[in-house]
Formats: structure tokens, C-alpha cells, sequence
């Protein structure tokens, strides 16, 4: 009977709780459940799952079947498995005895299942258990989710698609929903005649059923993790090529926007191609499929062969498309296609170690496309990753790479700058470190170790070292082989190390495992230099940065060589010699290193003598660099506001996109926060002073989409900034071009370049305003309408600013996957921040329900709505709201809110 099962059962496991001390958790239907702990065991594990879904998209609802083979590892009477807000029914377990129904447990709050035999599943052996379940598609943007589109005719087209990523998978199909339980997947989906479905793999048959539906079967999948499962069923059509190797490439759209994808396809069909070089693993699947999908949170998903895309980040349009949205969508797709091996063939084994997949991914984005797209130069652009990295990085709030996460929450909040960008940038650090060639081979070597397992840290750092080993050695990849000769014969002489002695897990753990990054202090005195190093911190606590210590691969280059010298830095103190005095010194060469350094004594004078004299003297990186570390060294005052200033006089001369960008970045949030404060003298000589600056630059933009990839995203910056400030000739400009393009009714073709500065300056008025957002209503180009958006949200108009976060949250004239960008933008308006923030209060609950507590899109919106605050009176009112709405995510972000409120409060009290 179903009560002698479950007092068996229950024998078994009450010893193991009465030893952990723990009472055993209640299941819905009152009676105890048989597991504790938010992971589930590891007496079970899946091999291969037969999933039938049934999506109906007229009541938006679906039902489906699953049997899943299990791997029995130890005697057990119980699986444990994941689902969430879904239905169960007909639970069977198919034994080599026969069939036997299986009593049902529910635990919400772990989203677990407990199915329960009466009978012994016997270790070693196989067995199926079949599980069928129903659920409504979800309103949120995760799990198997109902998305619509509206056609030219505005007729209103349904979908539905997935997004597993990270524990949505078991809100789709009762599954093992971590990365560790991989298996494979074989797919059957049912639809009607007028749509069609994608997943995975290719598809190998259809079946006609009963009531005029269609059945289709797809190949099984190779040994993947749950939330890498996908499909689709739309109107979608699609466009197709072949790589080299012979895999098949679709991009996927709405109808009326098919016409747009010939940019991604051809980037798609290149990048594939490169990464099957580059890494020497064959991509294993027959097809990539990527989908642009109408209605979708994140940037792009990884799923293996079917990589899913906003539309935005997919679709390109020659004509109206800029330089920005280029490289934007080429490096998303970079992105995405860099995960079909770094996260999809090799995965983390649980998601404290997430930035082995992102942080890899995000830093092939740059190796991929410095190959495949040079005249991108996105070399350009790395160090704003890293730069916005260390912004989250240097306070308390931060967490290491790799820190400890449990339940859905904590591990929402892993896909973050730690994660992402901070990973990409102690990866290029480890590359310039080892050289390229090295860690070109590391990578390799523990992608092909790996392959179809899951691994943790310390794996790719045993791959990185000892490259060369005899035991080792791929002799079938003559790059490796011949670096390894070269190496046999410099005789040890190396560029940080000789021979092989070097520990790099040993060295990186101090990069992973701890939060934060260093702040190197040089001091020169003759030809000695001496070095400290303590962590970055923007606190007034001084007792969170005591204790850090990392292991730091120094570069410099003097006055004296053009030479790039290198030290190790293993020790909270140190002194290194030059072979002459000289007249400057510059540490981290191009910023290849994740620290700040801080230039003591004569230091920063000799620095500034050097930027005002020949600023050519120093690559724009370290320009950059420069100019980003001595501001941050203003916020924690170790330098004076005035010298940074003084630093900033030479960028009259500057051209280079990430220096002249990181000025920007430096000064513009100084007259940003003087906006919210009664400081109207102070504020605008500061945007004089910013206008004055840049006045040469500005002047010297043409009014046309010339140039090279950087040279025309700076036009775009810079016509934009001098708009927005009022600069009188770029506003009669744009004011005269966006007048003959409304009276064109805008069919009048205007430079991609210069459209956001011209409508900035249109969304002024009301009757501008109401143009532009007619315009945007029937636009079906993606990045028009993105521009018009942005436009849209600094426009002065306090109703019409309201009234679009209104809309954007609807979600039928604007879409909600873009309300946080809308209300940020209008955080950004010194018209609109304050509405942005009640905005946000008001709206808080229904904003965690569609996006999901603890997504980084919650983050953002909590974050991006508060950082440029800078008074008490608002530091108080921020923490008050953190205590009434009582969410770990809000207060997490406050508290990175309120540092930087007190951070700004000081560098305001500076200025004055």
C-alpha cells in the first residue's frame, strides 16, 4: 500500500537525518520529505531523457511526458528530482520487473519531487522512471515562456521559447536541474500546421496526428546539462549557409524581419569556423541555430545548437544599422558561439564557478574577433570591461569570481561584472602573463581533458602549467609542438619564470578566491623603486581591505626603453632596481593587468608632465588607464581632485576612442550628481569646462558615417555629448536635420552616425517628441528603434518620460524587456531621475515577479536608478526603501548604492 511504501522509505533515511541533526522538511501534502538539502543527491543520476511537450498557444498553456534513464549509484527506494508550479500525474518506474506506480512528494520551496518505490533500486543498475505534467507558459521571460510579436498590420503573433538558464529548466519539464546531472536528450514537440518548431538538433521526421496536429522528432542531443535544453514554436523563418567544416548555420526571425539577418549569418558561418581552428575540437553538433526572439531579458543564451538572441543583438540593417550595432552584434554572437565549447562541452560543475563559462566566453568575444573582424578594432573597447568590473569590484558588496552560492537567488545574482567581465579580464592578464602561445595551448589542453564532463577551478589551472610535459605533449597539434621546441631551447630564459616551476593555481587563487583587486603604490627614488600593494576599497571602513594579498604580474616601461619589463609581485612590499634613473615611470602597460596603480611622491607630476608634453609617448590604453586611476584615486583620496584635473588638461589633444571615452567617463558623472544638488554655479562650470575640453574633437566630427569602426562610434559619442550639453552648433545642426526629416514624414535618409545626437534634439518638444515615438511604434528596424527609445527617455518632458515607463511596462506599444533600460536612462535625465526612482518603488513587486529576484536585471535597475545620488537626505531615504520592500537583492544593492553615495558625497565636498 501506498502507506507501507512510505514507512519503508522512511526507515532508510530517518537514521542519516537523526545524524545530521535536522529535522526532515514537510511536503504539501503534510507528511515528511525524504531530502533536506537544496542540492540534490547523488544516488541517482540521469542519462538520457525522452521529452514530448504540447504547447498550446491559444490558452497559453502545455502538457507533455517525460522518461528519464537513470544511473544507480547507490541502493535507494527514492528519486529526487526538480519541478516547479507544474502539475504531476502518471509517475511510473520501469524496472526490469515491470512497471510499478510510484508515490509522489512536492517540496516548493526546493522545486523538488520525491518519487518513491517500494521496491529497491539496486545500485549499478538501469532503470526509467515516466512522469507526465502540465503548466501554464510562464509571464516571466524564464522557463518555457509565451512571447508575441505585432506585424506592420498590427496583427498580433504568438510564441513560445525558452530560457533554462539557470534553474528555469525544471519549470519546463521535471528534470535534474543542475550542470553536473549531464545527459542526453531526444525531443518531440507538437504543434499546429501554421507554426514551426526548432531545439537543439536537427529534426528527423514529422508525424501527423489526430486533430490535424504535427509531431515533430528531433535527433538526440550529445551529453549536455538541463539548462542548455531549447526549443521554439513560431511563425519564425530563417535563412541558412555552411561553414567550412560542413556544420549548417540558420538565423531565425519574424517574417518582415528575415531580410535583416544576412549580416549575422555571414558572422555566424566565420566565427564557427574559427573556433573549430582555434580550440581543434570539432563543433559535434550537424547545425547552430540562432534565434532572434522577440520578447527577451537577457542579451543571448547559449543553448547548444540553439543560441538564442534579442533581436537587437542579432539583427543588422546596412542602411540603418550603425558602427556600434556592428560590433555589438558581432561580439554577442562571438560571445554565444565561444560557449558551444567553454561552458556547453566543458561545464562548470556547479555555479560558484559560473565565470568559467562567462568569463571565458566574454574574453573570446576579443580574442575571436581580433582575428576574424580587424577593422572592428575591438581591441578598442576591452578595457571598458575591465573598468566597469573594478567599479563593482572596489566595494564591499563585491564577491569573489568564485564564491559559494546554494539556492536560485544566489545564483541569479553570480551573472554579474565579477563574473563576466572581471573573469575575462584575469584571463587576458593570465594570457599576457604566459604569453599567448602558452595559454593558447592551456586552453586547449583543458577543453580536450574535459570534454562532456564538468570541472572547477583548479582544472584549468593544472592545464595551464607544465605545458610542455613530455606526457603531455600534443603532437598532433603543430603549434604546440613546435612552442614546446622553441621553449627546449632559450635555455630556460623566460619572460616572468624560468623553466617550468611556475604555480599558476597558486597565483590565480589569490585572483578567484578573494574579492576586490590591488592598488599597487610606486615610489621611485634613483633608480630604486619601491612597491606596496592593499586593496581598492571605496569605504569609509578601513578594516575590510586588511588581509588581502595577491600574487601581481607587474609590467612597466620607462623614459628610458620602449622595452616592456616584468616583476612578480608575491609580497605586500617589495623594491625593484632600474638599470638608470628616469624621468618616468608607467606600470600596467596598456592596463594587461587587473590593478590600479597609484604613483607616489613626484610620481603623478612627472605622469602629467609627460601627457602634457607628448602624450604620444604612451599608448591610448595607457592613457586611458591613466586617466581612470587617478580619478578613482580621487574617490578614496589619495590624490587631490585637482591634480586629477590637471591630468585631465592634456585630453585637448587626445583622439584615441578609449582615452578620450574614459575622460567622458570621469568627468561627465561629476556635473551629474552637482545636477541633483543645489550647485547650478559649480555645475555648469564644470560642463563648460568638459565642453571647452573637447571642443577641437567635436568640432573636427563630419556629419556622415565615414571613418573607421572606433572613429565613427566616437562621432556618435561626441555629437551626442555636445548635443545633449547644449553645445550651439551641433544643437542648430541637429535641430535643422531632424526638422527635414520630419517633414519628410521620415522617409528622408539621415547618417546612421549622427541619428541618436539628431533625435535627442527632435524629443525635445512635444510635437517631436509624439514624431518620434510614432515612428518608433512602426519601425522594424531594431536599432532605429533602439536610438528612439534612448532618445525618447532624456527628452525634458516629465509626462511624456512617466508616461513611457507606464508603457514599458504594459508591454503592448513598448516592449518590457525594455523597461529597464527605459528607466534607467530616465534615472539618467536630471529631468526624470526622481521619477525613475519613485518608479521603482512603486512598481518593485511586479518588476521581482517578471525579471526574477536576484537577476542582474534587477541589479541593474536597482543600481543604474541610484548610484549618481550623492546626498544624505537620499542615502537615508535608499536605505529606508531597502528596509520596507525587505529583499536580499535590493539591499545587496543598496549597499553598493550607499558606498558610492558617500564616495560621491566626499568627491562633491572636494569640488567645493
Amino acid at each position: 500500500s501506498p502507506l507501507s511504501v512510505f514507512h519503508f522509505h522512511f526507515s532508510m533515511i530517518s537514521a542519516e537525518t537523526a545524524r545530521r541533526g535536522r529535522n526532515l522538511p514537510i511536503a504539501t501534502n503534510g507528511q515528511p520529505f525524504p531530502w533536506d538539502r537544496m542540492r540534490l543527491p547523488t544516488t541517482v543520476t540521469p542519462l538520457h531523457y525522452d521529452l514530448a511537450i504540447h504547447p498550446n498557444l491559444t490558452t497559453l498553456d502545455f502538457t507533455g511526458v517525460v522518461r528519464i534513464e537513470l544511473d544507480v549509484h547507490e541502493d535507494t527506494n527514492t528519486v529526487i528530482l526538480h519541478a516547479k508550479q507544474m502539475q504531476i500525474s502518471d509517475v511510473f518506474l520501469l524496472a526490469p520487473e515491470g512497471i510499478k506506480r510510484l508515490k509522489v512528494l512536492e517540496y516548493p520551496r526546493f522545486h523538488q519531487l520525491a518519487l518513491l518505490s517500494d521496491s529497491v533500486l539496486i545500485k549499478g543498475r538501469k532503470y526509467e522512471v515516466h512522469l507526465a505534467f502540465a503548466a501554464n507558459l510562464s509571464d516571466s521571460f524564464h522557463g518555457f515562456y509565451k512571447g508575441s510579436y505585432r506585424t506592420s498590420s498590427g496583427e498580433v503573433r504568438v510564441l513560445a521559447s525558452t530560457q533554462f538558464e539557470a534553474t528555469f529548466a525544471r519549470g519546463a519539464f521535471p528534470c535534474f536541474d543542475e550542470p553536473a546531472f549531464k545527459a542526453n536528450f531526444t525531443i518531440r514537440i507538437i504543434r499546429e500546421p501554421r507554426h514551426i518548431a526548432i531545439s537543439n538538433m536537427p529534426m528527423v521526421k514529422t508525424v501527423e496526428l489526430p486533430g490535424g496536429l504535427l509531431e515533430d522528432h528531433f535527433d538526440t542531443t550529445v551529453k549536455m546539462s538541463t539548462y542548455l535544453v531549447a526549443y521554439i514554436v513560431s511563425d519564425f523563418k530563417s535563412v541558412s549557409k555552411t561553414t567550412q567544416h560542413g556544420v549548417k548555420i540558420s538565423i531565425y526571425a519574424v517574417p518582415e524581419k528575415i531580410d535583416q539577418t544576412a549580416f549575422a549569418l555571414d558572422a555566424a558561418v566565420k566565427l564557427l569556423d574559427f573556433y573549430d581552428d582555434y580550440f581543434d575540437i570539432p563543433y559535434p553538433l550537424p547545425k547552430q541555430d540562432l534565434a532572434a526572439i522577440p520578447d527577451f531579458q537577457s542579451g543571448a543564451m547559449e543553448n547548444w545548437g540553439l543560441t538564442t538572441y534579442r533581436e537587437t543583438g542579432l539583427l543588422f540593417d546596412p542602411e540603418k544599422s550603425s558602427a556600434s550595432d556592428k560590433l555589438g552584434i558581432t561580439k554577442v554572437i562571438a560571445h554565444e558561439l565561444a560557449h558551444q565549447w567553454f561552458g556547453n562541452l566543458v561545464t562548470m560543475e556547479w555555479w560558484n564557478d559560473l565565470w568559467l563559462n562567462e568569463g571565458f566566453a566574454k574574453f573570446m568575444e576579443f580574442i575571436s574577433l581580433d582575428i576574424t573582424y580587424p577593422e572592428l578594432h575591438v581591441d578598442d573597447f576591452f578595457l571598458a570591461k575591465c573598468f566597469e568590473a573594478m567599479e563593482v569590484d572596489s566595494l564591499s558588496s563585491s564577491h569573489p569570481v568564485s564564491t559559494p552560492v546554494e539556492n536560485p537567488t544566489q545564483i541569479q545574482e553570480m551573472f554579474d561584472d565579477v563574473s563576466y567581465d572581471k573573469g575575462a579580464c584575469i584571463l587576458n592578464m593570465l594570457r599576457d602573463f604566459l604569453t599567448p602561445e602558452a595559454f593558447e595551448i592551456g586552453i586547449v589542453r583543458y577543453l580536450k581533458r574535459y570534454s562532456y564532463q564538468n570541472t572547477v577551478n583548479s582544472h584549468l589551472w593544472e592545464s595551464l602549467t607544465n605545458i610542455c610535459s613530455s606526457d603531455d605533449l600534443d603532437e598532433g597539434r603543430l603549434k604546440h609542438t613546435e612552442f614546446c621546441s622553441k621553449r627546449k631551447t632559450q635555455s630556460g630564459a623566460s619572460k616572468w619564470y624560468s623553466g617550468d616551476e611556475l604555480d599558476v593555481r597558486a597565483i590565480m587563487d589569490t585572483w578567484t578566491l578573494q574579492e576586490g583587486f590591488p592598488l599597487v603604490t610606486v615610489e621611485v627614488r634613483g633608480r630604486e623603486v619601491r612597491l606596496s600593494q592593499e586593496r581598492y576599497l571605496k569605504t569609509d571602513d578601513p578594516s575590510p581591505s586588511e588581509g588581502f594579498l595577491w600574487q601581481i604580474p607587474l609590467t612597466y616601461k620607462t623614459s628610458a626603453s620602449n622595452t616592456v619589463h616584468r616583476f612578480l609581485l608575491k609580497t605586500k612590499t617589495d623594491v625593484l632596481f632600474l638599470p638608470e634613473e628616469v624621468d618616468w615611470v608607467k606600470f600596467n602597460v596598456d592596463m594587461s593587468g587587473y590593478y590600479m596603480v597609484h604613483y607616489a611622491g613626484e610620481g603623478w607630476n612627472s605622469i602629467i608632465k609627460l601627457l602634457q608634453h607628448n602624450h604620444t609617448a604612451l599608448s591610448g590604453n595607457d592613457r586611458a588607464n591613466l586617466i581612470h586611476n587617478v580619478f578613482q584615486l580621487v574617490s578614496i583620496e589619495k590624490v587631490r581632485l585637482d591634480t586629477a584635473l590637471e591630468l585631465s588638461l592634456y585630453l585637448s589633444r587626445e583622439t584615441k576612442i578609449m582615452a578620450v571615452t574614459q575622460g567622458f567617463g570621469e568627468l561627465v558623472p561629476l556635473y551629474k550628481l552637482m545636477e541633483k544638488r543645489d550647485m547650478k554655479v559649480l555645475e555648469n562650470q564644470m560642463k563648460s569646462y568638459i565642453v571647452d575640453l573637447f571642443q577641437d574633437l567635436i568640432d573636427q566630427q563630419e556629419w556622415n558615417d565615414s571613418g573607421s569602426v572606433s572613429q565613427r562610434v566616437l562621432r556618435s559619442y561626441l555629437l551626442l555629448f555636445s548635443c545633449v550639453r547644449n553645445y550651439a552648433p551641433c544643437v542648430t545642426k541637429a535641430t535643422q536635420l531632424f526638422n527635414q526629416w520630419k517633414d519628410s514624414d521620415g522617409t528622408m535618409s539621415l547618417p546612421v552616425d549622427i541619428t541618436m545626437a539628431v533625435f535627442v534634439i527632435g524629443a525635445r518638444t512635444p510635437e517631436g517628441w509624439d514624431f518620434l515615438f510614432e515612428k518608433y511604434r512602426h519601425s522594424l528596424q531594431m536599432s532605429v528603434k533602439s536610438r528612439m527609445k534612448t532618445a525618447m527617455a532624456v527628452s525634458p518632458l516629465q509626462d511624456k518620460l512617466k508616461w513611457m515607463m507606464e508603457q514599458s511596462l504594459i508591454g503592448e506599444i513598448m516592449k518590457t524587456q525594455d523597461l529597464p533600460d527605459v528607466v534607467v536612462s530616465v534615472s539618467k535625465n536630471p529631468h526624470g531621475y526622481q521619477l525613475a526612482w519613485d518608479f521603482l518603488r512603486a512598481n518593485w513587486h511586479t518588476m521581482i515577479k517578471k525579471f526574477d529576484l536576484g537577476s542582474s536585471t534587477i541589479s541593474y535597475l536597482v543600481t543604474g536608478v541610484t548610484n549618481q545620488y550623492s546626498t544624505r537626505e537620499m542615502l537615508d531615504e535608499v536605505s529606508m526603501a531597502a528596509c520596507l520592500h525587505g529583499c536580499s537583492l535590493f539591499r545587496s544593492g543598496v549597499k553598493m548604492c550607499v558606498g558610492l553615495i558617500k564616495r560621491w558625497t566626499n568627491k562633491v565636498f572636494l569640488l567645493n
